[in-house]
C-alpha cells in the first residue's frame, strides 16, 4: 500500500480572513495529503484589514527546522508562500537544500504583489532574493504582476497576449521551474484565464467565468489544491482545472450570500467535494 504523502507548508498563519496556512492546511488535508506547517509569521488578520497584529517568526524558524531535521522528517512536497523578510527567503532556500529529495516536488507561490504593484511589505532586495528561490521550484504559480517582477519587465496595463505569456514563461523556465501556472489573468470582461506552461510542451489554458470581484486568499486556495492534486498523481492541467472550478464555486457562494471580499473564500462549504473525489 502506498504511503500517505506529506507536504511542508511554509507560509504565515492568519487568524481571520481565510488565507495562507489557515486555508491550505484543511484543503490539502481534504485531498488526503498530510499538511505540515512551518510558520513565517503569525497574524491576527491579514494585511488587507485596517489594522493587524503580526509576530514575525524569522528568529524561530531555524530552531523549528532543526527539530524537523533531528526527528528525521521527510517530505514529498514543499510549498512556499508569504515571506516576511529577506532572511526568511534565505532560510527557505536552505530548507530546500536540506529536505529536497529526488522525488520531492517544490511548489513556489511568489507572493509579491498584484495589479502591477508590489505589496507594501516587499522591497527590491526581497524581489531579487525571490528570483533565487525560483531556481529551486518545480512548479511556480505567479500572477501576472509577479511574473513581470521576476523577469524585470514592466506590467502590461492592458494585459498580455497568449504569445507574450508563452515568451515570458519560456524565459522564466530558463531559470529553473519546469512548470508555470500564471493565475487569475483577466482575459476579457467575462472570463478569467489560468495559463499553464510545461517546458518542452504546448501551453494549456483553464478558463472560468468571471464572478464578482477579487477576494483575499484566492491564490492560497488555488496553490493548495494544485499542490494536493499534483502530489496525488494528477496532471498539472487536471490540478489547475480542479482548483479553478473549486474557486469559482466558492466565489459564487460568497457573492450570493454577500460575504465581504476581505473575509476570503467560504471554502468550507465545498470541502466534501474534494474528499469524495480523491
Amino acid at each position: 500500500m502506498e504511503q500517505q504523502k506529506k507536504i511542508a507548508l511554509i507560509n504565515d498563519i492568519t487568524g481571520f480572513g481565510r488565507c495562507s496556512i489557515a486555508v491550505e492546511l484543511p484543503l490539502i488535508s481534504a485531498l488526503k495529503v498530510q499538511a505540515c506547517p512551518l510558520p513565517t509569521a503569525i497574524l491576527s488578520v491579514h494585511t488587507g484589514f485596517p489594522t493587524y497584529f503580526i509576530d514575525d517568526y524569522t528568529d524561530r524558524m531555524k530552531d523549528y527546522i532543526a527539530s524537523w531535521k533531528e526527528n528525521g522528517l521527510t517530505f514529498d512536497g514543499i510549498s512556499t508562500g508569504f515571506m516576511n523578510s529577506l532572511e526568511q527567503i534565505d532560510i527557505v532556500i536552505d530548507f530546500i537544500h536540506q529536505f529536497k529529495q529526488p522525488h520531492t516536488i517544490v511548489i513556489v507561490d511568489p507572493v509579491m504583489g498584484d495589479y502591477g504593484k508590489l505589496y507594501r511589505t516587499y522591497t527590491k532586495e526581497m524581489c531579487d532574493k525571490m528570483k533565487e528561490l525560483v531556481h529551486y521550484a518545480d512548479i511556480i504559480t505567479p500572477n501576472l504582476t509577479e511574473l513581470c517582477t521576476l523577469l524585470d519587465m514592466p506590467y502590461p496595463e492592458n494585459g498580455a497576449s497568449i504569445e507574450e505569456l508563452k515568451e515570458m514563461c519560456s524565459r522564466l523556465a530558463e531559470r529553473g521551474p519546469k512548470h508555470i501556472v500564471v493565475t487569475g489573468i483577466h482575459f476579457n470582461q467575462t472570463q478569467i484565464a489560468n495559463f499553464i506552461y510545461n517546458k518542452g510542451e504546448d501551453f494549456q489554458i483553464v478558463m472560468v467565468d468571471r464572478i464578482g470581484g477579487d477576494r483575499s486568499g484566492t491564490g492560497d486556495v488555488i496553490a493548495a489544491i494544485i499542490a494536493g492534486m499534483y502530489l496525488n498523481g494528477h496532471s498539472l492541467y487536471e490540478s489547475v482545472k480542479k482548483a479553478a472550478d473549486y474557486v469559482s464555486k466558492c466565489i459564487r457562494y460568497c457573492e450570493e450570500n454577500e460575504v465581504p471580499s476581505y473575509w476570503g473564500l467560504s471554502f468550507e462549504m465545498f470541502m466534501k467535494d474534494l474528499t469524495e473525489e480523491n
